[in-house]
C-alpha cells in the first residue's frame, strides 16, 4: 500500500486493481463510508462493512439505476442521436430499474433460472466443458480464460437464449463491447464501440425475434416473446435489453468466477489438495472463491426523492452515488473468521458476490453450476495442474475484477 495517509481509495491505480484487498481493508478500518470525488463533480461514498452493505440493498429508497434518467431519455427521444439505441436499452434494462418495473421484467426471466430448470442443464453444462478440455489436453497447454471460462458461459448462454451457433463469435464480440455498461470504465472509444455493437445487435435480434415469432422454440427469446404477444408484459425496448442483460451479465461474471477460481486455487496449494481429497467440496469451494475473489466487486446506488439524506453520519447529496463494495464486505471480519484465509470447508457463508435484496443475481443458480463443473473438472481431471506465469494481467475495471490470460500447464 502508498504510504500516503491521504490516499484511502485510487481505483485506477494497477497497484489497486492487482490486488483491492489491503486498500479495501484499511477503508474498512479506518473510514467505513470514505467520499471519493466523481469526474463530473459529485460524490462516490465508498461502502465497505458487510452489515452497512445489507441494509443499503435491502432499502427501496436507494435506486439501481447507473444514469440519471432524464440524460438517458433525452438521447432516446432523438432517433438520429448515435447513443439512441443504446439510452433505449439502459432504459428498459432490468438490471437499471426498481420497483414494480423491476419485479415484473424479473417474474418473467426468472422461469428460466430456476434451481429445477438449472439442474436439469448439467449433463450439458458437463459435455460442453468436456469437449473444451479435450481439446486443450491434446495442445498440452491451456489458456483457463480463453480455452474454458470465455466459451463455456457464451455457449451456455446462447444455447438458452435460442441463438444459432454459427452467431456465437458476433454475440462474444458484441457482449464485449456492451459490458463496459456493466463497468466503470467507459472512455470515450469504448462508448463509441458500445453503441455501435448495440445497434449491430438490435438488428440481428429483431431478425431472430421475427423467426422466433414465425416458428416458436423451446428457448428463452421464444418465451419472452410469448409473453410480449400473449401477455403484452414487455416492450420491443425491454425485450431487447432482457436479452443483452442475459448474455453480458450471464457470461461476463462466470468467466471471472472460473479464472478468479483457478488462480486462486493455485496460489493456495493446501486447500487445492483438499478439494482433491474431498471433491464433494466443490459446492462449498465455489462458494468461499466467490467470497475471495468476487466476479463483481462493486455495485452501486442513488438516493430517491424518499432516501434519508443522512447515512452513516454523512450528508448525501441528491446527485451523489453510494458504491456498495462487494468485495470488502466479503472480507468483513465481524462476518468471516480470519478473512484473508482461503477455506474451501467454510460454513455460513454470506459473502455479497451475488448482491443481496431484490437484485440478487438471477443467473445465481447458473454460474454456481458452471463454476462447480469447470472448477471440478480441472482439479480433478488434471491432477498436476500448474501456473505458467505467476504474475497474470488483471483487466483494469473498477466494477468487474477477472484476469486476461491465465496460461495453465495440465
Amino acid at each position: 500500500m502508498s504510504s500516503d495517509a491521504t490516499v484511502l481509495w485510487d481505483s485506477s491505480s494497477p497497484e489497486v486493481q492487482a490486488n483491492p484487498h489491503p486498500w479495501l481493508a484499511r477503508l474498512r478500518r479506518e473510514a467505513p463510508m470514505h467520499a471519493s470525488r466523481m469526474s463530473d463533480g459529485g460524490v462516490s461514498w465508498l461502502l465497505t462493512r458487510h452489515r452497512d452493505c445489507v441494509a443499503l440493498l435491502r432499502d427501496p429508497s436507494w435506486s439501481a439505476s447507473k444514469f440519471p434518467p432524464a440524460a438517458l431519455q433525452a438521447i432516446a427521444a432523438d432517433p438520429h442521436a448515435p447513443f439512441s439505441v443504446v439510452a433505449r436499452t439502459a432504459l428498459a434494462m432490468m438490471l437499471l430499474k426498481d420497483g414494480a418495473d423491476h419485479a415484473r421484467l424479473r417474474t418473467l426471466v426468472n422461469k428460466a433460472f430456476t434451481p429445477r430448470v438449472v439442474a436439469e442443464l448439467r449433463p450439458r453444462v458437463q459435455a460442453i466443458a468436456d469437449e473444451l478440455l479435450d481439446a486443450a489436453a491434446r495442445r498440452g497447454e491451456l489458456d483457463a480464460i480463453a480455452d474454458l471460462g470465455m466459451p463455456l458461459p457464451i455457449i451456455v448462454i446462447a444455447e438458452l437464449l435460442g441463438v444459432p451457433l454459427e452467431s456465437r463469435s458476433d454475440l462474444k464480440r458484441w457482449s464485449d463491447a456492451l459490458v463496459t455498461f456493466l463497468d466503470g470504465t467507459i472512455r470515450d472509444k469504448s462508448l463509441v464501440d458500445a453503441a455501435n455493437a448495440c445497434v449491430e445487435m438490435r438488428a440481428y435480434m429483431d431478425r431472430l425475434f421475427a423467426e422466433r415469432r414465425a416458428r416458436p422454440r423451446a428457448d428463452l427469446i421464444s418465451r419472452l416473446l410469448a409473453a410480449r404477444e400473449v401477455e403484452d408484459r414487455l416492450s420491443e425496448d425491454e425485450l431487447f435489453a432482457t436479452v443483452v442483460l442475459v448474455l453480458a451479465a450471464g457470461h461476463e461474471t462466470t468467466t471471472n468466477l472460473i479464472g478468479n477460481g483457478l488462480y486462486t486455487l493455485l496460489r493456495h496449494p493446501e486447500e487445492l489438495a483438499k478439494l482433491r481429497a474431498r471433491p464433494e467440496w466443490i459446492a462449498s469451494a465455489v462458494e468461499e472463491l466467490l467470497r475471495f475473489e468476487p466476479p463483481v466487486t462493486v455495485t452501486t446506488r442513488i438516493p430517491t426523492a424518499s432516501a434519508s439524506r443522512t447515512l452513516l453520519g454523512q450528508e448525501i447529496g441528491p446527485a451523489d452515488e453510494v458504491a456498495v463494495m462487494i468485495a470488502a464486505a466479503n472480507r468483513d471480519p465481524e462476518v468471516f473468521p480470519e478473512p484473508d484465509k482461503l477455506d474451501l470447508a467454510r460454513g455460513d457463508n454470506r459473502h455479497l458476490s451475488f448482491g443481496f435484496g431484490a437484485h440478487f443475481c438471477l443467473g445465481a443458480a447458473l454460474a454456481r453450476l458452471e463454476g462447480q463443473i469447470a472448477l471440478g473438472s480441472l482439479v480433478t481431471r488434471f491432477p498436476s495442474i500448474k501456473l505458467v506465469d505467476e504474475t497474470p494481467h488483471w483487466r483494469p475495471g473498477i466494477v468487474l475484477r477477472g484476469l486476461t490470460t491465465l496460461r495453465v500447464r495440465p
